[in-house]
C-alpha cells in the first residue's frame, strides 16, 4: 500500500493506564491496554477489530479519535497526526471523525429530546445557520436511519434498545463525517434488531462512501461487514489481513480459536467443526506474560513462546502474523 492510499493510518499506537498505590498515590504499575500496535485503512472500506473482552479493541477506537489522550504512538487522518493538533485544531476534525457506542442508552442524554441530541452538534459546528434549519436536517436524517419525524419531541427512554442505536447513529452522521468508529455497535441488540443496523451501517458506508473502524467480538458481523480484518489479543495485534485472508487461510492458534467459537447456521459445519477451547482467562495487561502473550493459554506454545516476544510477519502482501507457531496450523 502506498503513502496516498493511506486514509487512516495507525502508528506505534499505546495507552497505558496508571496503577496507584500507597500513601501518597505514587505510580507503582501500568496497565497496558494496547501495546504497539500499528495498521491502515483506505478510503471507503471496512476494517473489521475482534478479539476477546478486555484486549484493548474499544479503548484502541476512543483512543484513535483521542477521546483518551494516548500514551505514545501516531493517529494519520490523511497524513495529519490527530494526536499533535491543539484543540482549536482538532475542533475541525470532529467533524469528520465519529463514534457510534456499544451502548445506546447510556450514550445519548436523557434530559433532552432526540431533535436536540442528534442535531445540537450541529448548530456547535456551524453545519447549520438557525434552528429551522437544524429541524429539517434532523428530519432527513431520522428518515435515513429509520426513524419518523414524529418522534423527534421524544426521549431516549420512550425508544426500544434499536432505536436507540439508530437515534446514536443520525447522530453521528450529523456532522458528514467520513470516518466512524462503530463501537461493538450491535452487541446490546437483539439478533433480530443487530442484522437491521448491520444493514443500515452498510447501506449508509455504500451510498456515503463512509470509512469504519468495526470493532466486535461477533465474527460472522465481521466478516459480513468488513474488508479487512484485525485480530487483538492482550494489547497487541496477532494477525492481520483481508477478510478472506483471515477467515480462510488464518494462521495464528488464537485466531483458530476464534473462529472454532463463531456459531453456525449450516448443519453440516457444525459437525464437521472442531470446537477449540482456550484453558485459562486472559492474563492482566498489568502483568502480561513474557515472550509470546498467548503462550499461557496456546496448546502449540513451546520453550522459544516463553522467552522470545515474537516480531510480525508478512507471508504475503497485506497478511501480517504476530507468531512463532506460523505454519504449525497448515501442516
Amino acid at each position: 500500500m502506498t503513502e496516498t492510499n493511506k486514509f487512516i493510518d495507525v502508528r506505534h499506537l499505546k495507552q497505558y493506564f496508571p496503577i496507584k498505590g500507597g500513601v501518597f498515590q505514587s505510580t507503582v504499575g501500568y496497565v497496558k491496554a494496547v501495546d504497539d500496535i500499528s495498521f491502515t485503512i483506505n478510503k471507503g472500506e471496512v476494517m473489521g477489530l475482534v478479539g476477546e473482552s478486555g484486549c484493548g479493541k474499544s479503548t484502541t477506537g476512543r483512543t484513535m479519535l483521542k477521546l483518551i489522550n494516548p500514551t505514545e504512538g501516531e493517529m494519520l487522518y490523511e497524513g495529519v497526526d490527530i494526536f499533535k493538533l491543539s484543540n482549536a485544531e482538532l475542533k475541525k476534525y470532529r467533524t469528520k471523525m465519529q463514534i457510534v457506542f456499544q451502548d445506546p442508552y447510556s450514550s445519548l442524554n436523557p434530559r433532552l429530546p432526540i431533535y436536540d441530541i442528534i442535531g445540537e452538534a450541529m448548530l456547535e459546528h456551524g453545519i447549520v445557520s438557525n434552528r429551522e434549519e437544524m429541524m429539517q436536517k434532523v428530519f432527513e436524517l431520522m428518515d435515513k436511519c429509520g426513524l419518523f419525524p414524529e418522534q423527534a419531541g421524544r426521549y431516549p427512554h420512550q425508544f426500544s434498545g434499536g432505536q436507540r442505536q439508530r437515534i446514536c447513529i443520525a447522530r453521528a452522521l450529523a456532522l458528514n463525517p467520513e470516518f466512524i468508529v462503530c463501537d461493538e455497535a450491535v452487541s446490546a441488540l437483539d439478533v433480530s434488531i443487530q442484522s437491521q443496523i448491520i444493514n443500515l451501517l452498510k447501506d449508509l458506508q455504500e451510498s456515503m462512501g463512509l470509512t469504519y473502524l468495526f470493532i466486535s467480538h461477533d465474527l460472522s458481523v465481521v466478516k459480513f461487514i468488513s474488508d479487512s480484518v484485525a485480530v487483538m489479543y492482550l494489547g497487541e495485534i496477532v494477525e492481520m489481513g483481508t477478510k478472506e485472508q483471515i477467515f480462510n487461510h488464518y494462521l495464528h492458534p488464537y485466531t483458530e480459536a476464534l473462529l472454532s467459537a463463531a456459531p453456525s447456521f449450516d448443519p453440516r459445519k457444525r459437525q464437521n467443526s472442531k470446537r477449540i477451547i482456550l484453558q485459562g482467562d486472559l492474563p492482566s495487561p498489568s502483568n502480561p506474560p513474557t515472550g509470546c502473550r498467548f503462550h499461557t493459554r496456546c496448546p502449540l506454545a513451546n520453550e522459544k513462546c516463553k522467552k522470545e516476544s515474537p516480531k510480525p510477519i508478512e507471508v504475503e502482501p497485506g497478511h501480517m502474523v504476530k507468531c512463532h507457531c506460523i505454519g504449525v496450523l497448515s501442516e
